[in-house]
C-alpha cells in the first residue's frame, strides 16, 4: 500500500462524509479509522505507529492542535481556523444563522431568540442569524452538553432554561445552533407545557436525520451539504499529498436552506384563514396554481387574503409560493445530481426558464450559478 490515510474523528463526523469519500479510495492508497473520543495520547501513538501520509479530522478543542504537532499533511473537515500544514474545510456558519433567520422571517415572527453552546461555531450562526433583524435578539447559551456526545439524549433541562423559555414573548421562534439543542429545546418545551410549533417554533441546524427524526416533534433544521464538504475534504487531500501545499484561508461552503418539519413551519399562525392558505400553497408546490384558483378552491376574498399576507408576512401569496418552490429548489440542487429540467418539473415551474427568472429574482443568481458555487 503507497498510501494510508488515517481519519480521525467520530462516528457521526465519519456517516456524514463516507458516500463523498468512497471514490477516493483506491488500490494505491487506503482509509484507516480512528475514533476521535480516545485519548489524545494513545491517538498520537497510534498515529506515530501508522505513519500515514496524511490525516482526515474534525476540529476538537485540544485535541486537533495536539494532532497538528505530529507534522502530518492534514485536512481538518470542520474548522474555519488556518493551521500551518493543514487545509480548513468549513461550512458557513453564519450563513447556517442567516438561513433560519430567513425562514422565521418569511414565516412572519417578530419574536425570535436563540439557543447557543458557547463554541466558536454558536457565536458565528448567532452572529448571522441576529444580523438579520434590527432588534436585539434574546440569547441563552446551554452549557450542560459538556459531558455528552453529540447523538446522545439524556440531559434534563435546567432551571435558567426554563425560566428564559418563559420569558421570553410568545410566539417566538428559537434558532437551536444544532439539532441536539433543538431536539433538547422541543423536550424542555413539552415538560413545561409549551406548544411547539405553535407557542415556540424551533429551527436547529445540520439536519441530521437520525436527530431530527427522533424528536418529538419532528425538527426543522438548516441542511448542510454534506457530500459537497466529503468531496471537497477528499479533494483536498489529494492535493495536499501531491502538491505539498496549504491555503491561506479557509474553504467555506454555504448552507442548502432550510427543511422544514413539524416543529417549525408555516402552518404556525394564529390565524386561521392564513393556515388555510398556507397548508394549500405548501400542498400545492408541484402543481399548476394561481392565487384565484386557490381562493376559489378556500371559498376566501382574493382581497382580503391579500390584504393578510402583506400584514403578516409582508409579501403577496404568489410571491410566498415563489420563495417555498425556490427553498426546494436550493435543497433539489444541493442534495441531488438532478438536473435543473427535473428540478423545475418538482417544484411547480412550468419549465427551466421559468425556475431561472424567479430563483434569480429571490436569490440574485441563477440556479445553475448557485450550485456551482455551492459545489
Amino acid at each position: 500500500m503507497d498510501q494510508q490515510i488515517a481519519i480521525v474523528m467520530t462516528e457521526v463526523f465519519l456517516r456524514r462524509l463516507t458516500p463523498a469519500l468512497m471514490p477516493f479510495v483506491r488500490r494505491d492508497s487506503d482509509f484507516r479509522i480512528v475514533s476521535i473520543h480516545r485519548p489524545v495520547n494513545e491517538l498520537k501513538d497510534l498515529l506515530e505507529t501508522l505513519q500515514p501520509s496524511g490525516l482526515i479530522t474534525e476540529w476538537l478543542p485540544e485535541v486537533t492542535d495536539s494532532l497538528l504537532d505530529l507534522q502530518i499533511p492534514t485536512v481538518i473537515a470542520d474548522t474555519d481556523f488556518i493551521y500551518p500544514n493543514a487545509v480548513s474545510i468549513d461550512v458557513d456558519d453564519k450563513a447556517v444563522g442567516a438561513a433560519a433567520a430567513e425562514a422565521f422571517k418569511q414565516a412572519g415572527f417578530r419574536s425570535v431568540a436563540c439557543l447557543g453552546n458557547g463554541t466558536p461555531y454558536s457565536d458565528q450562526r448567532i452572529a448571522g442569524f441576529s444580523a438579520e433583524f434590527p432588534q436585539v435578539i434574546p440569547v441563552h447559551t446551554e452549557t450542560a452538553f459538556e459531558d455528552a456526545r453529540y447523538s446522545e439524549h439524556f440531559v434534563a433541562p435546567g432551571e435558567d432554561l426554563s425560566n428564559w423559555l418563559r420569558q421570553l414573548p410568545k410566539p417566538v421562534g428559537i434558532f437551536a445552533v444544532h439539532d441536539p439543542l433543538g431536539r433538547f429545546l422541543c423536550g424542555a418545551c413539552q415538560q413545561l407545557g409549551i406548544a411547539v410549533p405553535e407557542q415556540v417554533a424551533v429551527i436547529g441546524a445540520n439536519n441530521d436525520e437520525l436527530v431530527c427524526g427522533l424528536s418529538y416533534p419532528m425538527l426543522s433544521s438548516v441542511s448542510i451539504p454534506w457530500d459537497t464538504i466529503g468531496a471537497l475534504v477528499g479533494e483536498s487531500m489529494q492535493a495536499l499529498l501531491a502538491k505539498g501545499r496549504t491555503l491561506e484561508a479557509p474553504v467555506l461552503v454555504p448552507p442548502s436552506g432550510v427543511v422544514l418539519r413539524h416543529s417549525a413551519n408555516h402552518l404556525a399562525v394564529e390565524d386561521a384563514v392564513l393556515r388555510r392558505a398556507m397548508s394549500y400553497l405548501s400542498e400545492h408546490l408541484e402543481d399548476i396554481v394561481s392565487v384565484g384558483k386557490m381562493c376559489d378552491d378556500l371559498r376566501m376574498a382574493r382581497r382580503s387574503l391579500e390584504r393578510k399576507f402583506k400584514e403578516y408576512y409582508r409579501c403577496t401569496p404568489w410571491e410566498m409560493l415563489c420563495r417555498m418552490r425556490v427553498d426546494r429548489a436550493k435543497q433539489l440542487l444541493a442534495d441531488t445530481n438532478h438536473p435543473v429540467s427535473i428540478i423545475a418539473e418538482l417544484c411547480g415551474f412550468n419549465d427551466p426558464e421559468r425556475m431561472a427568472v424567479v430563483f434569480k429574482r429571490v436569490t440574485g443568481e441563477p440556479p445553475t450559478h448557485w450550485r456551482k458555487k455551492l459545489r
